[in-house]
Protein backbone atom coordinates (compact mmCIF):
# COMPACT_ATOMS: atom_id res chain seq x y z
CA UNK A 1 0.00 0.00 0.00
CA UNK A 2 1.60 3.44 -1.06
CA UNK A 3 1.69 6.45 1.36
CA UNK A 4 -1.08 8.31 -0.44
CA UNK A 5 -3.34 5.67 -0.17
CA UNK A 6 -2.71 5.30 3.47
CA UNK A 7 -2.92 8.93 4.35
CA UNK A 8 -6.23 8.65 2.52
CA UNK A 9 -7.49 5.77 4.40
CA UNK A 10 -6.26 7.03 7.82
CA UNK A 11 -8.27 10.23 6.68
CA UNK A 12 -11.37 8.60 5.82
CA UNK A 13 -11.10 6.42 9.27
CA UNK A 14 -10.27 9.72 11.17
CA UNK A 15 -13.26 11.16 9.61
CA UNK A 16 -15.67 8.45 10.55
CA UNK A 17 -14.43 8.42 14.25
CA UNK A 18 -14.78 12.14 14.34
CA UNK A 19 -18.67 11.48 12.93
CA UNK A 20 -19.28 8.93 15.45
CA UNK A 21 -17.54 10.78 18.51
CA UNK A 22 -20.28 13.72 17.27
CA UNK A 23 -23.02 11.32 17.51
CA UNK A 24 -22.22 9.90 20.76
CA UNK A 25 -21.51 13.34 22.03
CA UNK A 26 -25.16 14.51 20.89
CA UNK A 27 -26.32 11.17 22.38
CA UNK A 28 -24.94 11.79 25.57
CA UNK A 29 -26.30 15.57 25.90
CA UNK A 30 -29.92 14.68 24.56
CA UNK A 31 -29.76 12.12 27.67
CA UNK A 32 -28.66 14.41 29.84
CA UNK A 33 -30.91 17.23 28.73
CA UNK A 34 -34.14 15.03 28.69
CA UNK A 35 -32.97 13.48 32.63
CA UNK A 36 -32.64 17.52 33.42
CA UNK A 37 -36.09 18.24 32.51
CA UNK A 38 -37.81 15.22 34.36
CA UNK A 39 -36.06 16.51 37.46
CA UNK A 40 -39.17 19.48 37.13
CA UNK A 41 -42.12 17.59 35.70
CA UNK A 42 -43.26 16.27 38.68
CA UNK A 43 -43.01 20.24 40.01
CA UNK A 44 -44.39 21.33 36.92
CA UNK A 45 -47.59 19.71 37.18
CA UNK A 46 -48.59 20.10 40.57
CA UNK A 47 -47.74 24.39 40.22
CA UNK A 48 -49.84 23.84 36.83
CA UNK A 49 -52.80 22.27 39.01
CA UNK A 50 -52.73 24.70 41.48
CA UNK A 51 -52.67 27.39 38.90
CA UNK A 52 -55.70 26.16 37.54
CA UNK A 53 -57.12 26.33 40.56
CA UNK A 54 -56.19 29.75 41.19
CA UNK A 55 -58.04 31.03 38.09
CA UNK A 56 -61.05 29.24 38.67
CA UNK A 57 -61.35 31.23 42.43
CA UNK A 58 -60.33 34.45 40.50
CA UNK A 59 -62.98 34.28 38.11
CA UNK A 60 -65.45 33.22 41.09
CA UNK A 61 -64.24 36.24 43.02
CA UNK A 62 -64.52 38.54 39.83
CA UNK A 63 -67.73 37.35 38.88
CA UNK A 64 -68.96 38.37 43.04
CA UNK A 65 -67.25 41.35 43.25
CA UNK A 66 -70.11 43.60 43.30
CA UNK A 67 -70.94 42.35 46.57
CA UNK A 68 -67.86 43.22 48.37
CA UNK A 69 -69.63 46.71 49.60
CA UNK A 70 -66.94 48.20 51.87
CA UNK A 71 -63.34 49.72 51.63
CA UNK A 72 -61.67 47.21 53.29
CA UNK A 73 -63.29 44.14 51.68
CA UNK A 74 -62.86 45.59 47.99
CA UNK A 75 -58.83 46.33 48.83
CA UNK A 76 -59.03 42.70 50.20
CA UNK A 77 -60.76 41.28 47.15
CA UNK A 78 -58.67 43.14 44.97
CA UNK A 79 -55.21 42.00 46.40
CA UNK A 80 -57.16 37.90 46.48
CA UNK A 81 -58.14 38.54 42.79
CA UNK A 82 -54.61 40.10 41.88
CA UNK A 83 -52.58 36.97 43.84
CA UNK A 84 -54.53 33.85 42.08
CA UNK A 85 -53.97 35.50 38.93
CA UNK A 86 -50.23 36.73 38.89
CA UNK A 87 -48.41 34.79 41.16
CA UNK A 88 -49.44 31.26 39.67
CA UNK A 89 -48.31 32.72 36.17
CA UNK A 90 -45.11 34.21 37.41
CA UNK A 91 -44.45 30.86 39.50
CA UNK A 92 -45.28 28.74 35.83
CA UNK A 93 -42.86 30.92 34.32
CA UNK A 94 -40.17 30.61 36.15
CA UNK A 95 -40.40 27.11 36.31
CA UNK A 96 -40.49 26.97 32.31
CA UNK A 97 -37.33 29.10 32.30
CA UNK A 98 -35.45 27.09 34.12
CA UNK A 99 -37.10 23.70 32.69
CA UNK A 100 -36.41 24.90 29.38
CA UNK A 101 -32.93 25.65 30.23
CA UNK A 102 -31.26 24.58 26.05
CA UNK A 103 -28.22 22.57 27.03
CA UNK A 104 -27.07 21.25 23.51
CA UNK A 105 -26.78 25.11 22.01
CA UNK A 106 -24.74 26.44 25.23
CA UNK A 107 -20.83 25.43 26.37
CA UNK A 108 -20.70 23.52 29.83
CA UNK A 109 -19.99 27.02 31.52
CA UNK A 110 -23.48 28.62 29.80
CA UNK A 111 -25.41 26.33 30.70
CA UNK A 112 -24.18 26.23 34.25
CA UNK A 113 -24.12 30.22 34.37
CA UNK A 114 -27.74 30.41 32.53
CA UNK A 115 -28.64 27.98 35.23
CA UNK A 116 -27.26 29.73 38.00
CA UNK A 117 -29.50 32.83 37.05
CA UNK A 118 -32.93 30.58 36.49
CA UNK A 119 -32.29 28.96 39.99
CA UNK A 120 -31.81 32.52 41.36
CA UNK A 121 -35.20 34.05 40.22
CA UNK A 122 -36.90 30.55 40.51
CA UNK A 123 -36.19 30.56 44.17
CA UNK A 124 -36.65 34.41 44.48
CA UNK A 125 -40.62 33.70 43.18
CA UNK A 126 -40.40 31.22 45.74
CA UNK A 127 -39.52 33.03 48.65
CA UNK A 128 -41.61 36.45 47.77
CA UNK A 129 -44.78 34.06 47.04
CA UNK A 130 -44.51 32.96 50.92
CA UNK A 131 -44.42 36.67 52.34
CA UNK A 132 -47.71 37.39 50.04
CA UNK A 133 -48.75 34.47 51.34
CA UNK A 134 -49.42 35.88 54.95
CA UNK A 135 -51.25 38.67 53.55
CA UNK A 136 -53.77 36.27 51.37
CA UNK A 137 -54.41 34.08 54.44
CA UNK A 138 -55.37 37.20 55.93
CA UNK A 139 -57.16 38.96 53.53
CA UNK A 140 -59.30 35.56 52.07
CA UNK A 141 -61.32 34.00 54.15
CA UNK A 142 -63.16 37.43 55.61
CA UNK A 143 -63.58 38.06 51.44
CA UNK A 144 -64.85 34.13 50.90
CA UNK A 145 -67.06 34.41 54.09
CA UNK A 146 -68.86 37.96 52.53
CA UNK A 147 -68.90 36.68 48.90
CA UNK A 148 -70.81 33.30 49.70
CA UNK A 149 -72.14 33.46 52.55
CA UNK A 150 -72.81 37.36 53.10
CA UNK A 151 -71.15 37.79 56.29
CA UNK A 152 -68.55 39.88 57.49
CA UNK A 153 -66.78 37.93 59.43
CA UNK A 154 -64.82 41.07 61.25
CA UNK A 155 -67.76 41.78 62.92
CA UNK A 156 -70.06 38.80 63.22
CA UNK A 157 -67.53 36.21 63.94
CA UNK A 158 -64.83 35.40 66.30
CA UNK A 159 -63.93 32.58 63.96
CA UNK A 160 -61.28 35.10 62.20
CA UNK A 161 -59.33 35.49 65.33
CA UNK A 162 -58.88 31.87 65.36
CA UNK A 163 -58.39 30.91 61.65
CA UNK A 164 -55.79 33.58 61.09
CA UNK A 165 -53.63 32.08 63.69
CA UNK A 166 -53.94 28.85 62.92
CA UNK A 167 -53.68 29.53 59.05
CA UNK A 168 -50.05 31.55 59.95
CA UNK A 169 -48.85 28.10 61.62
CA UNK A 170 -49.88 26.11 58.79
CA UNK A 171 -48.83 28.26 56.24
CA UNK A 172 -44.94 28.73 58.20
CA UNK A 173 -44.78 25.10 58.22
CA UNK A 174 -46.16 24.27 54.65
CA UNK A 175 -44.11 26.99 53.08
CA UNK A 176 -40.87 25.66 54.82
CA UNK A 177 -41.65 22.12 53.11
CA UNK A 178 -42.63 23.96 49.74
CA UNK A 179 -39.52 26.00 49.56
CA UNK A 180 -36.88 22.94 50.51
CA UNK A 181 -38.96 21.13 47.59
CA UNK A 182 -37.27 23.54 45.30
CA UNK A 183 -34.19 23.57 46.80
CA UNK A 184 -34.01 19.94 46.61
CA UNK A 185 -34.96 19.92 42.98
CA UNK A 186 -33.06 22.24 41.66
CA UNK A 187 -30.30 21.36 43.31
CA UNK A 188 -31.01 18.03 41.67
CA UNK A 189 -30.88 19.27 38.35
CA UNK A 190 -27.45 20.83 39.18
CA UNK A 191 -25.96 17.59 40.14
CA UNK A 192 -27.54 16.70 35.95
CA UNK A 193 -25.86 19.12 34.49
CA UNK A 194 -22.50 18.38 35.97
CA UNK A 195 -22.12 15.48 34.40
CA UNK A 196 -21.61 18.01 31.02
CA UNK A 197 -18.25 18.58 32.27
CA UNK A 198 -16.73 15.96 30.69
CA UNK A 199 -18.71 15.94 27.51
CA UNK A 200 -18.72 19.72 26.78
Amino acid sequence: MELEEMQNLWAEMSQKMGKQQSLTDKIITDMIQQKYRNRFDKISTYETIGAVVCFIAAILMIVNFGKLDTWYFVLSGGFSIAYLLVLPIIVLNSLNKIKRLNIAQNTYKQTILAFAKAKKQLLQVQKTGIYLNVIFVAVFMPVVGKLFHDKDVFLESNLVYIYIPLMMVFLFFFSKWGYSCYTNITSSAEKVLQELEGNK
